[in-house]
């Protein structure tokens, strides 16, 4: 065979492959539209550039010098102050629910060092748990706070600035990426598997023998739900292990029962994510390109990119519909800040949501096929 006959031989067999991607009307939705849909998702969500980023100011002076310095940080186009704290014991109700991403704590003595010609002191409270952001928010106001300092003249000390990070101190990216993989790489893993399980049964041609079984739907499903289940929940383990003996992060109170039980919950929303695209797919590979479909914009809505309240408002609203960006803050919360069940109960609820409406629309579709 010549290398021309070879080539017209080899060109059908590209033709028909081509084809297959855009004859089925589906097919096409897919190849076109996540597209569009995730270029403007990584052109508007995936930065670490701050703008408009919320920030809280307790002002314990009340003096002119330190009034001008909020009303000068408060003219940034970067920050908006979202709220005015009374007393230092709020700050942690500011920063635990990521409300702020920094707090200005301007001290009682400001003022008064100032008109002595001594530095007065203000401290920057960032959110460590994404050391990135919570480093350039410091860089930031740190400018913003010198730049005001340039403005009074007989001032030689200035004001003396102090630095603080909060549930990670040193500011460590590893801190951040590391806790987050416990709950995103399960997610991938979990989605894959449990969306290909069905589907795989049709395409290997042993669906027909379930149909034969004496096993129940309801039986059937649930056996293809806990493999997928107990493999997150390893894996999950697994980076545990190395978040905390290979990265040297700290674990913080009892970490292991709180933190599994919402992995838990998290995992069978996955789980019923997957097996509701594997009911509605014909193949595997219908199957695994929904689900990377799913899996580009569910990372990227879930906070682990860049920081939710980062993002416009229109997305922002569709993270609530993302059970990865709760996941993610539950396990910040129980990992870096050691809070309790009970105090997270506002990530455990909307996973258990998702939970709820696929499990009974991948049984739905699941018992139509058979």
């Amino acid at each position: 065979m010549t290398f021309g006959e070879w080539l017209r031989w080899f060109s059908n067999l590209f033709v028909k492959e081509f084809l297959t991607y855009f004859i089925d009307p589906a097919s096409r939705f897919i190849l076109v539209v996540p597209l569009i849909i995730q270029i403007f998702l990584f052109g508007y969500t995936a930065t670490f550039d701050l703008n408009h980023a919320p920030i809280a100011v307790l002002n314990e002076s009340h003096g002119r010098f330190s009034q001008q310095l909020v009303s000068q940080i408060g003219a940034s186009p970067t920050f908006y102050i979202r709220r005015y704290l009374d007393n230092a014991s709020q700050m942690k109700d500011e920063l635990n629910p990521r409300d702020s991403l920094a707090i200005v704590h301007i001290q009682s003595d400001f003022d008064s060092k100032l008109a002595q010609g001594k530095q007065g002191p203000v401290q920057i409270i960032t959110d460590g748990r994404n050391s990135t952001t919570a480093g350039l928010a410091a860089a930031e106001l740190s400018t913003i706070i010198q730049e005001f300092n340039h403005r009074y003249v007989g001032v030689p000390e200035g004001i003396d600035i102090e630095t603080r990070a909060w549930y990670n101190p040193n500011l460590q990216t590893q801190w951040n990426i590391v806790t987050a993989l416990i709950g995103t790489l399960s997610f991938i893993q979990v989605l894959m598997l449990s969306a290909l399980s069905v589907a795989r049964e049709r395409e290997h041609g042993t669906f027909d023998q379930l149909l034969v079984s004496p096993y129940r739907p309801f039986e059937i499903l649930l056996a293809k739900a806990t493999p997928p289940i107990v493999i997150g929940i390893a894996q999950t383990f697994i980076v545990v292990l190395f978040a905390v003996f290979w990265f040297n992060i700290p674990m913080r109170g009892m970490l292991l029962p709180p933190l599994y039980f919402g992995i838990f919950i998290f995992t069978l929303s996955t789980v019923g994510t997957g097996l509701a695209i594997s009911s509605i797919s014909q193949t595997m590979q219908q199957a695994m390109i929904f689900s990377f479909v799913l899996i580009v914009p569910m990372v990227i809505l879930s906070g682990l990119v860049t920081p939710v309240y980062n993002m416009p408002e229109i997305l922002q609203i569709l993270t609530y519909v993302d059970p990865l960006r709760f996941a993610l803050e539950y396990v910040h919360g129980v990992y870096l800040e050691n809070l309790s069940i009970s105090e997270l109960w506002g990530q455990i609820i909307p996973m258990l949501v998702t939970a709820v409406v696929t499990l009974p629309f991948a049984a739905f579709f699941f018992r139509r096929s058979l």
